[in-house]
């Protein structure tokens, strides 16, 4: 297999790093709007099959180029969700398999945004599923952690634990720390801004998709492995867009661990029109508020040599158990800071996103997986990824709870 993955940011950079212990491909080439981080983060890792060049992603026609030049068999975007038409055009077109781990953007409801839909994640990517089915062609969404592995855990609960799912509730959480920060996001803020101050989604039988106000519903989920209690909250993601594609179930929730302080930060960049994408005159200049906001805060690649502590991201699935009887299971991983800077040099939140593509695109290449069409994580037999997962030397654990009071 030739990959071409398409960003060096935190999570390109991470997909390097743990490519190169695998044997599944032949040709990996990371290319960047900034060809020294690019090129930097090959050098960290040197491979002879490595390539790094320069490229900006929002042209298609210079991505279809790269692309025929390196005999790309796949294309991996690793770039801010904004570039999704862009790259997921111009991987139809270079007969690439396309791969993403974030779903093309949603705008909300112009009436009732806090109780109908308007376009939600994902719908320009599933309106060309004709398109891709016609040329024998596979696009795989949401292959990250969240959506990506939380996706396959549905699956596989679904297909191996459950006989009947009242309730797919993916839940994140952690407890990590960044020295000398009072403010440090440890995932891209541009996306953190977009996916939690917009209109979070539900998923209900019957009712459909419907929305609520950002950060509601709060409630606080016990997490595994020493992280403890914390208060998780609605927040806009594309799991529950995905699951109710392939997995029978009742309700379909998402729900982050967010915090106290990071929900007034956030609240208060609405409030001063700090989290809009629309261009400010400033001094003859036009920049968009957020820009400036991700640009004043530390890039979330370069904090993990301050980072302490342990991200869980997991899928609580609740209902009835093959033996009949009432049933509640959290399926999870944990990726711990210390172990990815030490064996990877890469953060942990970044890490365990990168993890999930490059086992999708191992399996894609020894034929494990296949298919055609625009489709999610769900869409494939999970048992195989999960076991792959355990041979990367990072296995998911599996935590049976009481129905009654499954938060905790």
């Amino acid at each position: 297999m030739r990959i071409l993955v398409l960003g060096a940011g935190g999570v390109g950079a991470a997909v390097a790093a743990i490519a190169r212990r695998r044997d599944f491909f032949d040709r990996l080439v990371l290319a960047d709007i900034d060809g020294d981080r690019a090129r930097a983060a090959v050098a960290r890792h040197p491979d002879p099959r490595y390539g790094a060049v320069a490229m900006d992603a929002s042209d298609e026609a210079a991505v279809v180029e790269l692309a025929r030049a390196e005999r790309a068999d796949a294309i991996l975007n690793a770039c801010d969700p904004r570039l999704n038409p862009p790259i997921f055009a111009a991987a139809r077109a270079a007969g690439c398999t396309y791969l993403d781990m974030a779903m093309t953007l949603s705008s909300p409801h112009p009436e009732r945004p806090h109780e109908l839909p308007g376009v939600k994640l994902g719908d320009e990517q599933f309106a060309r599923d004709g398109e891709w089915r016609e040329a024998g062609a596979l696009a795989l969404l949401g292959i990250g952690v969240e959506p990506g592995l939380s996706d396959v855990f549905a699956r596989y609960a679904a297909d191996h634990l459950f006989s009947e799912i009242y309730e797919v509730a993916v839940r994140d959480g952690a407890d990590l720390v960044v020295r000398g920060y009072d403010f440090a996001p440890t995932f891209s803020i541009w996306t953190t801004i977009e996916e939690c101050l917009n209109p979070p989604l539900v998923w209900e039988a019957g009712r459909g998709h419907y929305t609520t106000p950002p950060f509601s519903e709060p409630e606080v989920f016990t997490f595994p492995d020493g992280i403890g209690p914390v208060e998780c909250v609605n927040v806009e993601h594309e799991e529950v867009v995905l699951v109710p594609r392939w997995v029978p179930c009742r309700r379909v929730t998402f729900k982050y661990g967010l915090g106290s302080e990071f929900i007034e930060v956030l609240r208060t960049l609405r409030k001063l029109g700090l989290d809009s994408t629309e261009p400010l005159a400033v001094d003859g200049f036009r920049v968009a508020p957020r820009d400036v906001v991700a640009a004043a805060l530390p890039d979330p690649a370069q904090i993990g040599d301050l980072m302490s502590g342990r991200t869980c991201a997991g899928t609580l699935v609740t209902g009835t158990g093959r033996d009949g009887r009432p049933r509640a299971t959290y399926l999870y991983h944990v990726a711990d800071n210390e172990r990815t800077m030490r064996e990877d040099g890469c953060q942990a939140v970044v890490w365990q996103t990168a993890v999930n593509p490059v086992i999708a695109l191992e399996l894609l290449a020894e034929g494990t997986w296949s298919g055609v069409g625009v489709l999610g994580p769900e869409a494939f037999d999970a048992a195989p990824f999960l076991d792959r997962l355990a041979d990367y030397g990072t296995p998911h654990g599996v935590q049976e709870r009481d129905p009654e009071h499954p938060l905790r």
